[in-house]
């Protein structure tokens, strides 16, 4: 369960928010101290599940085969076989578009070196490789796990951003969803907490809230 503190950051940012014709997601704004980003060893860059779910439609795209590819038909949004993925080798524009819309993929692992041979420069980029599907691996429960995953991301940058949850999940939920995130983050960086120097919760439209350490 959160700290009580993230709960209070998380309902000030939802009562703070102007009414708005649409769903507003809500995001969590982390800055960084006391790190050198331009060693990419430093860099934050993982996945990690939230407890509450993103709030939001998570886009998956499978390349896959045979049994794997009919069982992720259930699951994902999208199911791509080896001849589909050669014709986006040929098609820069269309596989761009792909990559922009799709939030995760997913491939089984012996289509990994083909994908990086003719989507490699599209994907790699925009750190959207694939996750490797070993032959043991069920599709559907790594899809699903999936859809509750967001990517942290810096970069080279001192600031970034992620989403949490929706304006119409509880304070709680989307309080449980940073608290993880925190969690990680000081796990996993050089000096743990030392290394963040502030984080901010909003909706989409609405105003910063800090998150008090």
């Amino acid at each position: 369960m959160a700290d009580d503190t993230i709960v209070q950051a998380v309902s000030r940012a939802l009562d703070e928010a102007p009414e708005r014709n649409f769903r507003e997601t809500v995001d969590l704004a982390v800055n960084l101290r006391d790190l050198d980003l331009n060693d990419p060893s430093k860099r934050i860059d993982e996945g990690v599940v939230l407890p509450a779910g993103t709030g939001q439609d998570t886009q998956i795209v499978v390349f896959a085969t045979g049994e794997t590819a009919l069982r992720a038909e259930d699951v994902a949004d999208k199911v791509l076989s080896p001849d589909e993925l050669e014709e986006l080798g040929d098609d820069t524009d269309a596989a761009k578009d792909l990559a922009d819309e799709t939030d995760f993929f997913v491939a089984e692992a012996s289509m990994m070196q083909n994908i990086g041979r003719y989507l490699g420069t599209v994907l790699g980029p925009r750190g959207k490789m694939p996750t490797p599907l070993q032959p043991d691996d069920d599709v559907v429960e790594v899809v699903n796990r999936m859809k509750n995953t967001v990517q942290l991301r810096s970069r080279d940058r001192r600031t970034f951003h992620t989403r949490v949850g929706a304006q119409d999940m509880s304070a709680d939920e989307i309080a449980d969803n940073i608290d993880v995130i925190i969690r990680r983050l000081e796990a996993n960086l050089e000096k743990g907490p030392l290394n963040i120097d502030s984080v901010y919760v909003k909706t989409t439209m609405g105003p910063s809230v800090e998150v008090e350490a």
